[in-house]
């Protein structure tokens, strides 16, 4: 796919949680295949945008050199991924913003630009990637302009994504089922299974 014909767009991945699968540790900065695992997303995010945003509650310094510029919850506690797009929303530079989590290694350029031009087709609408029948809310692309919409649901206690984007006619890109680049690492365990797919 030629990343030239895709249009502006911010992209934010996150990295903001606990880590409680990993032990407290902070999951972004976890190495796999001698790297974070944040450098594997935003390396496969950066030739499509300007503008690469990372969603984190800690260790800024650290993260700092991935992305170019850093967001924060505005409530402390973790409250969860929701927290981080609406950060995300808030500093973007771009009418769409893409999100996408810190701990899919296997993630590739290919991936967010189909999620990318898919959203061009309806932009006015958030895009979700849905995989076997199932949303995958923290594969997004959503239009900043329902950041406003997406604080109000927060106010109204709405913490989940998938609610949020759902509620706003959100479309679908979907994947096949044996499409392995959703595979989510979030456990030592798992980290020490997957090997990396060709490509990476």
């Amino acid at each position: 796919m030629n990343t030239a014909d895709c249009q502006p767009i911010s992209i934010l991945v996150l990295a903001g949680g606990r880590g409680q699968r990993m032990g407290g540790r902070d999951k972004g900065l976890v190495e796999w295949r001698g790297r974070p695992l944040v450098d594997w997303i935003c390396s496969a995010a950066r030739p499509l945008t300007d503008d690469l945003l990372i969603s984190c509650n800690r260790n800024q310094a650290r993260y700092a050199r991935f992305a170019d510029r850093l967001v924060s919850d505005d409530e402390e506690g973790f409250p969860g991924p929701l927290a981080g797009i609406r950060a995300g929303l808030a500093a973007a530079r771009h009418r769409q913003l893409l999100v996408v989590p810190c701990d899919t290694p296997l993630i590739d350029t290919t991936l967010l630009a189909h999620m990318q031009q898919r959203a061009r087709q309806a932009p006015d609408a958030p895009l979700m990637v849905r995989q076997n029948g199932q949303w995958e809310p923290l594969f997004c692309v959503i239009p900043t302009g329902l950041r406003g919409t997406i604080d109000a649901l927060w106010q109204q206690g709405v913490r989940s994504p998938r609610q949020a984007l759902l509620a706003q006619g959100c479309i679908a890109l979907d994947l096949a089922p044996d499409d392995p680049r959703l595979a989510n690492l979030n456990s030592p365990e798992l980290l020490r299974q997957v090997a990396p797919h060709e490509g990476t």
